[in-house]
């Protein structure tokens, strides 16, 4: 296994057009000065900031962004919450949640920074508790995911590669998804988001999702942006077609009320 094997898996995927993808995945990235409603500018990929935007806001309550680190999406979001309403940034890791609170820290100001909080529980498990069920009004949920772009930037990560990393990190995506759905509110808005290439961790979950909760949810589709490719059920942005950005893969779904 590794880059023979990687580049196979993706050139089947991709065809003619793979070369191109794989040439501008090593090359810098389109990040962006995000400024909007914060203390100090937070610099992260322009298709990081359009999918955050995405994500459809209550005017009251909770709103989680479920695996928030390093805290770029959770910046967007606060910028754009109203009043009163109140953010829950979510890592299980220690040591990435350390970094999350650092980069609110220093990038939210102190009024809006205290309608932000910091937590590490399981948001894979999280929807098993019926406590915790409706609890939020909207969610963000940008999963783990294989980041070829990464892989390909560390040769150890890139020599040590195999597929069973792409059926791993999907299993992980559909159990944080399920989650996901039921710590939703009636009439909240999910989206979720991966940096990976493969259907298998874009699309999948997504159709996986909206098969097992039939009638209890409906697809929200995101508006044509630029550089953003329709997929089945999403948009993708991939770094060949929108000029360095991603790659991110972006889903929107709408939990119906109780009664539709």
């Amino acid at each position: 296994m590794g880059e023979r094997e990687f580049d196979e898996r993706f050139g089947s995927l991709f065809g003619e057009r793979w070369r191109a993808l794989r040439a501008a995945l090593l090359e810098p990235g389109d990040a962006v000065d995000y400024a909007e409603g914060l203390a100090e500018p937070y610099r992260l990929d322009s298709a990081s900031v359009a999918a955050a935007a995405a994500l459809r806001l209550p005017e009251s309550g909770e709103i989680l962004d479920a695996c928030a680190a390093p805290g770029g999406k959770s910046l967007v979001i606060a910028s754009r919450m109203a009043r009163g309403t109140r953010l829950l940034c979510n890592e299980l890791s220690s040591d990435r949640r350390r970094r999350l609170s650092d980069v609110l820290d220093r990038h939210l100001p102190p009024g809006l920074r205290a309608s932000v909080a910091v937590s590490g529980f399981d948001a894979a498990a999280a929807g098993g508790r019926a406590s915790e069920r409706g609890r939020f009004g909207a969610i963000l949920l940008d999963t783990p995911c294989s980041s070829e772009r990464h892989v390909l930037n560390d040769a150890s990560a890139l020599a040590a590669w195999t597929p069973a990393r792409i059926k791993f990190l999907s299993r992980r995506q559909w159990s944080l998804l399920s989650s996901a759905f039921l710590l939703l509110a009636p009439g909240g808005s999910l989206v979720y988001a991966t940096c990976a290439l493969s259907p298998e961790e874009n699309d999948g979950p997504v159709r996986r999702l909206l098969g097992k909760y039939e009638g209890l949810l409906e697809e929200d589709p995101l508006p044509a942006a630029d550089g953003a490719e329709r997929t089945e059920l999403g948009v993708r942005y991939l770094p060949d077609a929108a000029a360095g950005a991603g790659p991110l893969y972006v889903a929107r779904i709408r939990k119906l009320p109780i009664g539709a």
